[in-house]
C-alpha cells in the first residue's frame, strides 16, 4: 500500500531506531498529527506473558482522566429500579429481551458499551456469540456487570477504557485525540500504563513490558522506552 506525503512528512520526524522517553514521544506524535479529523491516539504494549494461560490473563478498566474524545454510546441491560436509575444516569438505551432480540433479529450494534446486571446475564448469554468477537460482552472485571449501573454508565461516559491482551499479547487501547496536547495526552498514558503495570499476574515471570508504541490514526509508530514505564 502507497503511503500519502502527509504520513512520509510525518514519518521523517521519527527515528524508527530509538526509544523516545514518554512525555517526548507524546510530543513528537502531536507533531505528527496532520490529517483534516481529529486523530484518536492508540497505545500498544506488547507484554511477557502468555495469553494463552488462565493465570496470564491481563484484562481490566480504567478511566482516563481526560476521557478518550469520544462520544460513548451505552446499552444497559437491566429492570425495574435499575433500569431507572440507568436511565437517569444517562444511558442511551435500556430494556432486557427487547434488545436481546434487536441485536439477534436486527444485527443491530448502535452501541460502544454493554452493561448489565448480574440477574441480566442468564438473558443476554445467547449474545456471547456477537458481543464477544467485538470485546462487547459485559465483564465483572471490566466493571460492566455490576449493581451499580449508574456508576458504570458514568464512568463509560467519562472515558472509561478496557484493556485486554489480544492473541499475540499486546494490549491496544485509545488514550484520547491529537488536539488534546501532549499535557491531557501523557496523564491519560500515565494512567493506562500504570494500570497495566498493577494488574501484571503472579504468573509472570523475566521482563513484563516487552515494547510500546503510540500513533495517531493516520501516523507513523513512535516507539517508547519500555524499560522506563515499570
Amino acid at each position: 500500500m502507497t503511503k500519502g506525503k502527509k504520513y512520509l512528512d510525518s514519518a521523517k520526524l521519527v527515528d524508527k531506531t530509538k526509544l523516545y522517553d514518554s512525555d517526548e514521544a507524546i510530543a513528537l506524535l502531536c507533531q505528527t498529527a496532520k490529517a483534516k479529523f481529529d486523530e484518536t491516539v492508540e497505545i500498544h504494549i506488547r507484554l511477557g506473558v502468555d495469553s494463552r494461560h488462565a493465570d496470564q490473563q491481563v484484562r481490566g478498566a480504567v478511566v482516563l482522566p481526560n476521557g478518550t474524545g469520544k462520544t460513548v454510546r451505552t446499552l444497559v441491560f437491566a429492570k425495574g429500579d435499575k433500569a431507572e436509575a440507568a436511565k437517569a444516569a444517562g444511558a442511551d438505551y435500556v430494556g432486557d429481551v427487547d434488545y436481546v432480540e434487536k441485536i439477534t433479529k436486527e444485527n443491530w450494534f448502535e452501541f460502544d458499551v454493554v452493561i448489565a446486571t448480574p440477574d441480566m446475564m442468564g438473558v443476554i448469554g445467547r449474545l456471547g456469540k456477537v458481543l464477544g468477537p467485538k470485546g462487547l460482552m459485559p465483564n465483572p472485571k471490566a466493571g460492566t456487570v455490576t449493581m451499580d449501573v449508574a456508576k458504570a454508565v458514568t464512568d463509560a461516559k467519562a472515558g472509561k477504557i478496557e484493556y485486554r491482551l489480544d492473541k499475540t499479547n499486546i494490549i491496544h487501547c485509545p488514550i484520547g485525540k491529537a488536539s488534546f496536547g501532549v499535557e491531557k495526552l501523557t496523564e491519560n498514558f500515565n494512567t493506562l500504563v500504570g494500570a497495566v503495570i498493577k494488574a501484571k499476574p503472579a504468573a509472570a515471570k523475566g521482563q513484563y513490558i516487552k515494547s510500546c508504541v503510540i500513533a495517531t490514526t493516520m501516523g507513523p509508530g513512535i516507539k517508547v522506552n519500555y524499560a522506563k514505564l515499570g
